[in-house]
């Protein structure tokens, strides 16, 4: 087993794990899994720029992270920024902010290495269950974008658009600086647009109708999940690999689009910092559960994070083999 850290880092939150990964058989086993939202996308999609305030939230972050990296001893660290990163005018304070506190380097992936790294992390553990059939598609409904990736073993297309939670909400939701609490209809219909659009999009290159199985992945989903099992607080074991039919789905996100800000807060199982996304998140999953004819959605919590371990660990063993 090879000790190695994977950071993401999102639109809305920035993740770690620390795990131990045996890279041939594919076992992964959690030192330490953590999730903080700093929503480093505030404002991008109108700016073009991280906001002073959204640096400073992830780089306190990124310190506490750093003493937990080095509680555990990790021989590696990879971090890895994606799309509010990727898009905006000042990502040179955010590269050397991060540089400074982990001594290593946000990598800015493309698009499609998100999808290779999130396909793996997903279907990894999934692989020759007689239950799941092949070929998988994995969607990731982040804060900024959406991936969209289609594979057997490996990622035969995949294709990230436009469409996460955070940029809906803000697009089409925020009026006068507020979140409209509940949303009118026509907003509704403005984010429904958009996202019809994005599917459009995405299967000008991924063959979404092919899939067998629908995997979803990331925090809206994950939520999704666990309202869906009424659970007394967030369980990730509970919610990882668990089912959730297309009815189900409709049902939570109508009721979510419905719901004011205090009836979403209290839900025993919500993010604080999800309550005001989760409606625009929900949405995406029902739009494409609709365009493919998914029945059910099968949840993992194991994604991009875990794919990036994997990622680390083989470059690892690869390098002592190397010596």
């Amino acid at each position: 087993m090879t000790r190695v850290a994977a950071i993401d880092c999102g639109t809305n939150s920035i993740r770690l794990l620390v795990a131990d990964v045996h890279p041939e058989t594919g076992e992964l086993v959690d030192l330490d899994r953590r999730m903080t939202i700093v929503r480093l996308g505030q404002g991008v999609d109108r700016t073009g720029r991280l906001a002073p305030e959204a640096l400073q939230r992830t780089f306190a972050a990124c310190r506490e992270y750093a003493e937990i990296i080095k509680k555990y001893g990790a021989e590696r660290l990879r971090f890895v920024a994606t799309s509010a990163s990727r898009d905006a005018e000042n990502r040179d304070d955010f590269v050397r902010g991060v540089l400074d506190i982990l001594g290593v380097e946000p990598e800015v992936i493309t698009g499609d290495q998100e999808a290779e790294f999130s396909f793996t992390g997903a279907t990894r553990e999934l692989t020759g269950r007689a239950d799941l059939t092949t070929p998988y598609l994995v969607v990731d409904i982040g804060g900024g974008s959406t991936e969209f990736v289609v594979g057997e073993e490996h990622v035969r297309a995949a294709r990230s658009v436009d469409v996460g939670c955070v940029r809906m909400t803000e697009r089409h939701l925020v009026r006068d600086g507020k979140v409209s609490d509940p949303p009118g209809e026509e907003q509704i219909a403005a984010i429904r647009a958009d996202i019809e659009a994005a599917l459009d999009l995405a299967e000008q290159t991924v063959p979404l109708r092919e899939a067998h199985t629908l995997v979803g992945l990331a925090g809206s989903v994950t939520t999704v999940s666990a309202i869906a099992q009424e659970l007394p607080e967030y369980d990730s074991a509970r919610i990882h690999h668990s089912r959730i039919s297309h009815d189900r789905v409709r049902e939570i996100t109508e009721w979510l689009l419905r719901s004011t800000h205090a009836e979403r807060a209290g839900i025993p199982s919500m993010h604080p910092g999800r309550v005001d996304v989760i409606g625009a998140g929900a949405l995406v999953l029902l739009a494409i559960m609709e365009r493919i004819g998914a029945e059910e959605v099968v949840v993992s919590e194991h994604d991009i994070l875990d794919g990036i371990a994997f990622k680390v660990a083989e470059e690892a063993e690869s390098g002592k083999a190397g010596h």
